[in-house]
């Protein structure tokens, strides 16, 4: 893993926008992984304001509610055409989101996962954390080779997700995630965390054992990631200062 650890949510931000301004403009036909949630959605506006070719870009989202309608202002298609690609020149055609209104899901996660393939697997996968280490909708204890499948939320990701539905009652118990198996695919890996609410899952992903209670702790295992973190998420990382002093010290050819 490589740990940027930077003075605020937006100087982190920052970062991960050129990692990915990097990749589109040396494979404009890349294949993005995208999340959705609090933390990619600063991310989603940089790039916004980039200004970047999308128009071969192709997309794949992490999960989706199952059975909160499309249209729902809460369902992840809504949040991300209107967060991110309405404002940009991407296909529709090449936008990618799980359906989780489909009359066999099953059916419909095996062929997320056959798409993905046959657009060659994903170049950069976005990830968020959650308070209990899920990445995706991936709950602790989840399998470290899944795939894209159904999920129960756990009660400490309903009580987190609230704050957007108004109540707990309101969110969804069910949703299609991608699975880790698929996470681990992706040839990079760009994690973003902030807060100290955060820091616990961060550290125990980055510096604890990889274990399926903590699934973002099997970034640990894949070749390539990349975690940007502020202050508060980092809080928790005995080795901050190594992981500080060797992003100082990187060769200017690596520098985003």
């Amino acid at each position: 893993m490589e740990i940027i650890i930077q003075p605020t949510r937006e100087t982190a931000t920052e970062i991960a926008a050129r990692i990915i301004a990097r990749l589109l403009s040396e494979k404009p036909d890349a294949v993005l992984g995208l999340a959705t949630g609090s933390t990619p959605l600063l991310l989603y506006q940089k790039l916004v304001g980039m200004r970047l070719d999308w128009s071969r870009v192709r997309t794949f989202n992490l999960d989706e509610y199952i059975g909160l309608p499309k249209e729902h202002s809460q369902s992840y298609h809504s949040f991300m055409w209107e967060n991110l690609f309405k404002h940009i020149n991407i296909s529709p055609d090449n936008v990618h989101i799980p359906d989780g209104n489909a009359e066999d899901i099953p059916g419909s996660c095996k062929a997320y996962e056959k798409r993905i393939l046959e657009e060659g697997g994903i170049d950069l996968q976005v990830l968020g954390i959650g308070s209990d280490g899920h990445i995706g909708f991936n709950e602790p204890t989840s399998s470290l080779a899944s795939r894209t499948r159904i999920k129960t939320l756990t009660r400490q990701t309903c009580k987190d997700n609230a704050r957007f539905f108004g109540s707990e009652a309101e969110v969804p118990k069910h949703v299609i995630t991608m699975g880790i198996g698929t996470i681990m695919e992706a040839r990079h890996n760009l994690l973003l965390a902030f807060g100290e609410q955060k820091a616990g899952a961060v550290a125990g992903a980055v510096e604890g054992p990889v274990a399926s209670v903590n699934p973002a702790s099997v970034l640990q295992m894949h070749p390539t990631v990349t975690v940007c973190l502020d202050e508060g998420a980092a809080s928790g990382l005995q080795r901050a200062e190594y992981y500080r002093w060797v992003y100082e010290n990187k060769p200017a050819w690596q520098i985003f």
